[in-house]
């Protein structure tokens, strides 16, 4: 059967050279004498040479065998190496396979056989990089945001594939690691809009963490999103709203008190217990005075100085510091101590031996200025102490294992007025795509936030049933997702680590899915960098971070793992399940107003000309 003229044509103009030799999945191919120059012209087009890093399609039989150029020699006729060999000799490439076309066109990574010595080597057209290329299945949603680096040729990347898996996004500051997030999400969330815009609003949630307040301008991601800029610096911030359960969730109270799962949180679960036995009754403020007045009787009879002592410090913390007339109230003022009997004395008359004369102390009457306070978190606290009071009295509690927690949460206690808007009514994912601002937010704070609505959002996602997706973007990683914080105990530390690891883990089952982006990948805890099923990994020059990804990211070959420090701006290596190898990818920019606030400040414009 003669071949057509054309496609001889075709094959003369695209073929580099022959097999020489096969070493395992190492191929050595001599290239032609006439290929030598860096570009071809084809059809119009124009290619782009056989290179180091570029793909070659190895013919056999009906296959194609799809290698990438990894590197190359000359060899004189002779057999003698010289640095002008490649000018009377033979240019020798060194081709690793990574795939092969089947005879549909349908490109699957790995290798099912190998080349003859012999078979001819040709250039890719712009079809086969396509089919090389294609990570859409077919009636499959497309992302249009990248273009092969090498080539030039527009890259689409799955929707289903990428959007529903964990993604890790790696670069140093500088390299595009901000732009390639936005770009993404941008992409993502137009394509669900513009498919059903309803269903999308409905069913998908995304929740990003912004530590840089950097992703809060009006079009950035979309315009369709909601904006919660927190601030603890002052009271003009935003708030996030806890919703159903609040302050009385166990949850949000333990991590807002860093308590310990053992000692701590059994305790706060009781003041959460007495809080709703107090507050449901027909008058709380009296239902508490009484329970104040029977704990100051009770201490008042005590024979333990040191344990009095403690209580009433205790009692100062609930009652108020002044009395009606705004005068200060010290309550022990009337009390004095007898050291021979161990027992408080009033005027002389011992208290023990005279309960009664207990009502006519100055710390019994003082419970009646006692009011509830215009606040959840100091209501909680007063709460707290009560219960702390029951708890010693009864030798159920030790003051050193309870009191960091209440310590924690009075130490809080302004900046949670600030952040968290606790009206059961209110609603986080007013629109399904929140951005949560934590420039303007301390470092303690900072940590906190992402733990506590992270671990609630969870949960009550995993109560909506399949049906549903959440998105959780956590921007600048290392802030939260570090090992090597010295500035909480390693108790709360593991604990924070944990609950993201069980997030990231677990998650997929349910629907929620994790996107990290970080300039210091070494920093985060290797259980999360291994466990993203996507990676876009920007220039990355620190060799811990280099180290961290060759460990994490085990299918990513040699030659692109030494290519990571070189990367240019905004090209990075995409590896991962919804691809079939490590693709070089272009990231497109993003138009000006859509892109996140991450440029480096020039001084040209800080400092005009005159």
């Amino acid at each position: 059967m003669a071949i057509e003229p054309d496609r001889l044509a075709t094959e003369a103009a695209l073929r580099v050279g022959e097999v020489s030799a096969v070493t395992g999945r190492k191929v050595f191919i001599s290239v032609d004498r006439d290929k030598n120059l860096s570009e071809l012209f084809f059809n119009g087009d124009v290619l782009r040479n056989i290179a180091v890093g570029s793909y070659v399609d190895i013919r056999k039989g009906f296959l194609s065998l799809i290698g990438k150029v990894e590197g190359e020699n000359a060899q004189a006729e002779d057999r003698k190496p010289s640095a002008l060999a490649y000018l009377n000799g033979k240019r020798i490439l060194t081709v690793s396979l990574v795939g092969f076309l089947d005879h549909k066109g349908r490109f699957f990574g790995g290798t099912k056989e190998l080349p003859l010595v012999g078979n001819e080597a040709f250039l890719l057209t712009k079809e086969k990089v396509h089919q090389v290329h294609n990570l859409i299945s077919q009636n499959g949603v497309a992302l249009d945001v990248a273009q092969s680096e090498y080539e030039g040729y527009d890259i689409a990347l799955p929707v289903d594939g990428l959007m529903n898996s964990h993604i890790a996004i790696f670069g140093n500051t500088g390299s595009g690691k901000s732009n390639t997030l936005a770009m993404i999400y941008q992409e993502f969330i137009a394509r669900m809009r513009e498919r059903n815009a309803v269903a999308f609003a409905h069913n998908c949630r995304i929740l990003l963490f912004d530590f840089n307040n950097e992703y809060v301008g009006n079009n950035c991601l979309t315009a369709h999103k909601t904006v919660l800029a927190l601030s603890t610096r002052n009271e003009n911030g935003g708030k996030i709203p806890l919703g159903a359960g609040g302050f009385n969730d166990i949850e949000i109270i333990s991590i807002l008190a860093d308590a310990t799962e053992k000692t701590q949180k059994p305790f706060l679960k009781r003041v959460l217990t007495l809080q709703h036995r107090i507050l449901s009754g027909d008058n709380p403020t009296a239902y508490i005075r009484n329970i104040l007045r029977q704990q100051i009787t009770q201490i008042l009879q005590m024979s333990d100085k040191v344990r009095v002592d403690l209580l009433m410090d205790y009692l100062r913390q609930v009652l108020p510091e002044t009395d009606d007339a705004d005068e200060p109230v010290e309550l022990a003022a009337d009390l004095e101590w007898h050291n021979q009997s161990s027992e408080f004395r009033r005027q002389g008359i011992f208290l023990k031996a005279n309960p009664a004369q207990i009502q006519n102390t100055i710390v019994y009457g003082h419970v009646d200025n006692f009011n509830f306070a215009d606040d959840t978190i100091s209501d909680l606290i007063t709460f707290a102490y009560v219960q702390l009071i029951y708890d010693v009295l009864s030798n159920r509690a030790q003051n050193e294992h309870i009191a960091p927690a209440i310590n924690k949460l009075r130490s809080k206690q302004a900046d949670i007025r600030k952040v968290f808007n606790p009206n059961p009514a209110a609603e986080l994912f007013a629109s399904n795509v929140v951005v949560i601002a934590l420039g303007d937010v301390n470092l303690e704070m900072k940590k906190t936030i992402p733990l506590l609505v992270s671990k609630k959002i969870y949960e009550d996602h995993k109560q909506l049933g399949p049906g549903h997706s959440l998105t959780i973007i956590i921007d600048e990683a290392h802030n939260i997702l570090s090992r090597e914080s010295f500035r909480e105990s390693e108790s709360w530390k593991d604990y924070r680590l944990e609950t993201f690891e069980e997030i990231i883990k677990e998650g997929r089952k349910f629907g929620v899915f994790v996107t990290i982006s970080s300039q210091r990948p070494n920093d985060i805890s290797p259980t999360i960098t291994s466990q993203a099923h996507n990676y876009f990994i920007h220039r990355l020059i620190n060799q811990k971070d280099l180290q961290s990804i060759a460990s994490a990211v085990s299918y990513i070959d040699k030659l692109t793992e030494e290519s990571i420090p070189t990367l240019p701006t905004g090209t990075c290596i995409f590896s991962g399940v919804a691809g079939q190898m490590p693709l070089k990818l272009a990231i497109r920019p993003l138009a000006e107003q859509l892109q996140p606030r991450s440029a480096t400040v020039r001084f040209q414009d800080i400092v005009p000309a005159i």
